[in-house]
């Protein structure tokens, strides 16, 4: 144990710090503090030592400079057990300090407000408390560190138990959440400052279609804990939602729950799932998926045609896999889509935005989670960005995200490698296609039509297989509809395949080494084919 003779206390965040001092005041203590909250105390009544006494050098530079100083810093980082450490104490009069409390500016709430100045920002990064913190925090051998208020109950309980004293475990606990806490710190300021370089937008996305040369040399990402889940993807399995630090409105994190009960870790994974795919669509369109795969896809095509249409149309490619998953809209949901909706098992909806009688109707589902995220609707600019982090063991993948759909900039610029054109409608229904593709578990076989997916086959080993089991899982005639495959075909088969089925029309990446063997059993069989140069795998 080591007993507590003096104190510094300098916080933005003044809750529970009275009561704090006020045991401090208990064990005789002495406290010294800084500007509000010297003024705090004084006004309870406490003793306090003001901080320029000690420093003998006044605040300055509108406070920036206050704690900065020797005798601050001296007094926190001697460590007592060596008897030169004291001794250069007691040569410069610098007295120890026991406990620091400290918490800091408030950049992370600062950082979201609405219309916030640069200068104001800037002005919030606090620089004297994190390295009190940290000073204080590398010292816990001797000195106690308190950086979060819902800790004072403790450390006030332990001090009252053991006549004034903390024992070595407290503070190597609050030592690593110090440690914790400045990471995060430097974390967020570093992120807000590095989105706002010049050209810095524009350098991340000239990254993603170029180059991945450009990925940081040390990441240090940001979450927040959020809320705890029930579990994770399975019961056995404990799990959380973190954020991060201001959630981007078009982020699935950032969308408003209006219904239903509590999302579960999967409903989280298969929101995020249905949002990215929606999002690809410019005209009205509705997405199921199941396990974060597409089983059921359409798009508005006929001018006339309701939103409840397209959803009928999207269900009907796998109303069986459709029953218990996530339905993703870029439409405002309207009372017949409602009504249509909780005609059957949904485990949660995300759209734009619900009618007055939409949620009249589908609040009589207690169970179906509703989440509102005005964004989605078709033209919106998304903002939101980030790399894409895939943890592996004793480290981290890490890449951009894949927000393109084809190697060139205009889809004007696919290459017909077959000797037949495809003709409009098998174009418009091939680029359909080719954006579900994207968003399949590889490998990915699409078949579908200008305004609906026929049938799907995802994640199998061989390619031929998804082929054949699209193929299995159409609900409607395959013939006449066109397939997209997520990679090149390694061998005709799956055009074969395809064939057998009735497609008429493939649009894939290219690149194998047998692409001539592949393209002349495209035409063999009068198909026409278009390579996009990139493909799209989703493991």
């Amino acid at each position: 144990m080591k007993k507590v003779g003096r104190a510094l206390l300098s916080v933005y965040e003044k809750a529970g710090v009275v009561e704090l001092a006020a045991a401090l005041v208990r064990h005789r203590i002495e406290m010294l503090s800084t500007g509000g909250t010297a003024a705090l105390l004084k006004a309870h009544g406490m003793p306090v030592r003001p901080v320029d006494e000690v420093t003998q050098f006044p605040e300055m530079l509108d406070g920036r400079v206050k704690t900065l100083h020797p005798r601050i810093h001296g007094g926190i980082l001697a460590q007592r057990g060596k008897a030169e450490h004291r001794a250069q104490l007691a040569a410069h009069g610098i007295d120890p300090i026991d406990l620091v409390v400290v918490n800091l500016y408030p950049f992370e709430a600062t950082i979201a407000k609405a219309g916030v100045s640069f200068e104001e920002v800037i002005e919030n990064i606090d620089i004297g408390g994190p390295a009190m913190v940290r000073a204080a925090a590398k010292n816990f051998e001797d000195v106690a560190v308190l950086t979060d208020p819902a800790d004072y109950e403790g450390v006030i309980a332990e001090l009252a138990a053991n006549d004034g004293a903390l024992g070595r475990p407290t503070r190597y606990r609050l030592a690593c959440k110090a440690f914790a806490l400045t990471a995060a710190y430097d974390s967020l300021i570093a992120g807000y400052l590095g989105e706002r370089q010049p050209g810095a937008r524009e350098a991340k996305r000239a990254a993603r279609l170029v180059s991945a040369a450009q990925l940081p040399t040390v990441m240090a990402p940001l979450f927040i804990k959020q809320q705890a889940l029930r579990y994770g993807e399975n019961p056995h399995q404990q799990a959380a939602l973190y954020r991060t630090a201001v959630p981007a409105p078009d982020s699935v994190v950032g969308a408003r729950q209006v219904h239903g009960k509590e999302l579960s870790f999967n409903n989280y994974m298969d929101l995020h799932a249905a949002v990215e795919l929606v999002r690809e669509f410019e005209t009205t369109a509705v997405v199921f998926i199941k396990h974060m795969n597409p089983c059921g896809v359409a798009q508005l095509c006929a001018g006339t045609e309701k939103l409840v249409e397209v959803y009928r149309k999207a269900r009907e490619v796998d109303a069986v896999s459709a029953f218990g998953g996530v339905v993703s809209l870029n439409a405002v949901v309207d009372e017949a889509t409602a009504r249509e909706i909780s005609g059957a098992f949904i485990e949660a909806v995300i759209a734009p935005g619900f009618s007055a009688a939409a949620l009249e109707v589908l609040t009589q589902k207690k169970n179906v989670r509703l989440m509102e995220l005005p964004a989605l609707l078709p033209g919106h600019a998304f903002e939101e960005d980030y790399l894409d982090i895939k943890r592996i063991s004793g480290g981290a993948l890490v890449q951009t995200r894949d927000t393109a759909l084809f190697a060139a900039s205009q889809d004007g610029e696919l290459r017909t490698v077959s000797r037949r054109e495809p003709t409009a409608s098998e174009r418009r229904a091939l680029l359909f296609a080719w954006k579900i593709a994207k968003h399949v578990k590889s490998n990915a076989i699409v078949y579908a039509l200008e305004d609906r997916a026929v049938g799907i086959g995802a994640g199998q080993m061989s390619r031929v297989d998804s082929a054949k089991i699209a193929v299995m899982k159409a609900a409607s005639p395959t013939k006449g509809a066109v397939m997209a495959s997520d990679a090149f075909f390694p061998f005709r088969d799956g055009i074969d395949a395809a064939a057998e089925a009735g497609i008429t029309a493939v649009i894939q990446p290219g690149g194998s080494v047998r692409d001539e063997e592949v393209i002349a059993a495209a035409n063999e069989h009068g198909m026409a084919m278009l390579f996009t140069g990139m493909r799209h795998f989703r493991h």
